[in-house]
């Protein structure tokens, strides 16, 4: 969730370019003319056809060369992109126009964490991708596919990445603490048992070094926890259980443990001041889905390349993924359906992992070479292909509601963080709830 969070991707916040707001006032762009400095409006050379998507955080698609070559293959064809920070921006503005149904891009990203909103109570203004020539829904993961499923059959996206969850550590600072290094003997201290996550941090935090934490941030680990159940905020029903589901309170319970013990920097993801702990190496753990290792690179020093390395998570989890869709008030419907799918098609989801690190939702690619061979600086030579794939596999098929990213982060910044500041955990889950609640009120 890039919030990309992409939660919050998919949160991946690595760039920010035009805001949503503006770029989609600025409706759909017209064909011909000169390019605008802002890339908003429409694209070189008269007569091309300028297909603008909106987008939030980084998607890759510009920056692995994507539009560069499909403009080749489609000479008519320009592509303009206008990209909003925060998912927690760019969503209520797109709720927005869809309401209105005026305003929209050719093609609309929508973050796995809202798309269950989307599919229930906007399916009218997407077309159904489903229908489109050449899109075979074998090409997706099958969960993947459903969530952009509306009960009658309709889908309104496209699957982008997905993010399979495993653990990223700072092996350096394992050593100084006397904890293993290697991969495999890394996983097997928590393997299973999220309990025992939180033991290898209490076992970091006796030989530790000075100024550093076992793990980035609460509500880092409670979402990581809780990408691993099934079940979380609704039920399969569609009912609210998140003050009733018993994995949610566990989930909260450990977290809170684990600020209680100082295991957990006080911050909270994807901030200025968060970032700026990832440069100062002041953790050793964080829950990683492919896409945060671009967040690792972008806020981390150059000398720490190669430091990293990534081991299984104690459960498998899915953290993160997007959809593209094409509002039928679109100005270039069909050319948006194949540039769509194209972009998503399996081939260029495996350029875009090779190059970004999003992960794909095309099972075909995990045994392409440039998944299989995948290789980061920051991991050095850790098969992160190989590792990511297998969570990618045995990932739950979580059940998406419509509110869980308010949920979320009521539980984390409303809820766990509060005791990293004294609150005890029955104080900080009293506030949570009764701040989603009031939030869910609204």
């Amino acid at each position: 969730m890039r919030a990309r969070t992409r939660t919050a991707r998919r949160v991946v916040v690595l760039a920010a370019v035009a805001s949503l707001g503006a770029g989609l006032l600025a409706g759909c762009a017209d064909d011909g003319g000169d390019d605008a400095s802002d890339g908003s409006s429409s694209g070189s050379g008269k007569g091309k056809t300028t297909i603008t998507l909106g987008l939030f955080g980084t998607f890759g698609f510009k920056e692995a060369g994507l539009y560069t070559e499909y403009e080749k293959l489609h000479p008519d064809i320009k592509i303009a992109e206008n990209v909003t920070e925060k998912n927690e921006n760019y969503y209520p503005a797109l709720v927005n126009h869809l309401t209105t149904n005026s305003g929209l891009m050719d093609v609309q990203a929508i973050e796995v964490g809202n798309i269950a909103e989307v599919v229930a109570t906007q399916a009218a203004k997407f077309e159904d991708m489903s229908k489109v020539s050449g899109v075979d829904k074998s090409q997706w993961l099958d969960w993947k596919w459903s969530q952009a499923t509306t009960k009658d059959g309709q889908t309104i996206g496209l699957g982008t990445d997905v993010g399979p969850m495993a653990l990223c550590y700072r092996k350096d600072l394992f050593q100084a603490a006397g904890l293993p290094t290697d991969r495999e003997k890394v996983g097997a201290l928590w393997a299973g048992d999220w309990n025992k996550f939180i033991t290898a941090g209490e076992q970091y935090k006796k030989k530790a070094k000075a100024g550093t934490f076992f793990m980035d941030s609460p509500g880092g680990l409670l979402n990581a926890v809780l990408s691993s159940e099934k079940e979380k905020f609704y039920d399969s029903s569609g009912e609210i259980i998140y003050k009733t589901n018993p994995a949610v309170k566990a989930a909260f319970d450990l977290s809170a443990k684990a600020a209680e013990e100082g295991l957990v920097q006080a911050q909270s993801q994807f901030t200025q001041p968060w970032n700026t702990t990832i440069a100062q190496s002041k953790f050793a753990t964080i829950a990683c889905p492919p896409w945060m290792l671009g967040t690792i690179k972008a806020n981390a020093k150059a000398e720490d390349a190669g430091k990293w390395d990534v081991a299984v998570a104690p459960k498998s989890g899915n953290w993160g993924g997007s959809f593209l869709g094409v509002p039928k008030s679109g100005k270039h419907v069909k050319e948006a359906e194949e540039l769509v799918k194209w972009l998503t098609a399996p081939e260029q989801q495996a350029k875009l992992f090779k190059v970004q690190g999003n992960f794909p939702s095309a099972p075909t690619t995990y045994t392409m070479p440039e998944v299989t061979g995948a290789k980061n600086e920051m991991t050095g030579d850790s098969p992160i292909g190989t590792v990511f794939s297998e969570a990618a596999k045995t990932a739950p098929v979580q059940v998406i509601g419509p509110k869980d990213q308010i949920i979320q982060q009521g539980l984390s910044d409303n809820g766990v963080f509060l005791v990293t500041k004294g609150k005890s955990a029955k104080e900080a889950w009293e506030t949570a709830t009764k701040t989603i609640d009031n939030n869910l009120d609204k």
